[in-house]
């Protein structure tokens, strides 16, 4: 689990599954893409503020377009967020992100080196 503060989603929508102030995740994967955000906004690939734009067009998208029958999954719009962030600034082209993306995702819990 990993401690974040309010302030860094100030917004209910861009918050995280949280329980007592600690992120939590039912599935490896979502660790994994959460980490994976954090990290690659260190490296300064993306600021902070381009990423949370990103997430809530994102949301908004799913919003209009998605399938509510399916119910709103957190770690499903900040994985798409950073997927269109990443194609965007040119980090990782489209079909490269992909299979990267399912690489990573697809990885045994306990095999992320």
């Amino acid at each position: 689990m990993t401690r974040l503060e309010e302030k860094e989603f100030p917004l209910e929508e861009l918050q995280p599954p949280m329980v007592n102030g600690e992120v939590i995740f039912e599935e490896p994967w979502q660790g994994r893409v959460f980490a994976m955000t954090i990290l690659l906004n260190k490296a300064g690939l993306f600021s902070w503020d381009e990423f949370q734009s990103e997430l809530i067009s994102t949301i908004e998208r799913w919003d209009r377009e998605g399938d509510q029958s399916e119910g709103y999954e957190y770690y499903e719009r900040l994985s798409d967020a950073l997927n269109s962030l990443l194609r965007k600034k040119g980090i990782v082209a489209g079909e490269e992100l992909v299979e990267r993306t399912e690489e990573y995702v697809n990885r045994p819990h306990g095999h992320d080196h």
